[in-house]
C-alpha cells in the first residue's frame, strides 16, 4: 500500500466540505475522484499532499512519496523549458530529463523560454515536472486543463508508463482519460452537513 486514507474530513476556508472519506492505493492503481465543482476534490487532494490538515481521520503514506501538481503550472517564465526540468530535477535528486521532454514532445522546444509557451505547452512542461520528481504516488488536479486531444492522451500515456513502473495516482478531473485499469470515487456520498445557522464559530475552528 502506497497510499491510504482512513476517515478523513476535511474543510475549506474552516467549512467541513468532506467527511469520512477512505481510500487506498497500491502500486500500479489509479483512482479517479469525481464529483461537481465544490465538492472537495482540491480540498481533498491538497489534504492528502500535507499542505493543509484533515479536520479528522488519518493520511498515511511514505516519507518523500508523494508529488502535488496543482492548477498552476509550476513554472520558471525566464528559464528555457530545459532550464526548468533540470531545475526540478536538481531539487527531487535526479539526473536524466530525457524521458520528460520525450513524454510530451518537449524536445523541439527545449530551447524556448517558458513565457513564450502556449497555454497547453506550459501545462505540458508544468505535467513533465512529475516525471522527473521520481516519486511514486501522483496527486493531480485537473491535469489536462488547457490541452488539447493530442496532449491529454500524452498524459494518458505518462500515466500508464508510471502506473506500469509500480506509481501509483489519484486524479481530480472531470474528463475521460481512457485509463481503464483506473477505478473512480464518487465524493458526493461524502459530503459534509451544512453547519447549523447558529454554528458560526464552528467556521473558525
Amino acid at each position: 500500500m502506497v497510499l491510504s486514507v482512513s476517515g478523513a474530513s476535511v474543510a475549506r476556508g474552516g467549512i467541513p466540505v468532506l467527511e469520512g472519506v477512505s481510500l487506498r492505493l497500491s502500486p500500479g492503481e489509479a483512482l479517479v475522484l469525481r464529483g461537481p465543482n465544490g465538492i472537495g476534490k482540491t480540498t481533498l487532494l491538497r489534504t492528502v499532499a500535507g499542505l493543509q490538515p484533515p479536520l479528522s481521520g488519518t493520511v498515511e503514506a511514505a516519507p518523500e512519496s508523494l508529488v502535488y501538481a496543482a492548477h498552476a503550472d509550476g513554472i520558471k517564465a525566464t528559464l528555457t523549458v530545459e532550464e526548468n526540468l533540470k531545475f526540478w530535477a536538481q531539487v527531487f535528486g535526479t539526473r536524466d530529463i530525457s524521458p520528460a521532454l520525450d513524454a510530451f514532445c518537449l524536445g523541439p522546444l527545449a530551447d524556448r523560454p517558458a513565457g513564450a509557451l502556449s497555454a497547453g505547452q506550459k501545462r505540458r512542461l508544468g505535467l513533465a515536472r512529475l516525471l522527473v520528481t521520481g516519486r511514486a504516488v501522483w496527486l493531480l488536479d485537473e491535469p489536462t486543463v488547457s490541452l488539447d486531444a493530442e496532449a491529454v492522451a500524452m498524459f494518458a500515456s505518462a500515466v500508464r508508463a508510471h502506473l506500469a513502473a509500480g506509481g501509483a495516482a489519484l486524479i481530480a478531473t472531470h474528463i475521460d482519460l481512457g485509463l481503464a485499469e483506473a477505478r473512480l470515487l464518487d465524493l458526493s456520498a461524502c459530503r459534509a452537513a451544512p453547519l447549523a445557522a447558529d454554528d458560526f464559530d464552528g467556521a473558525f475552528l
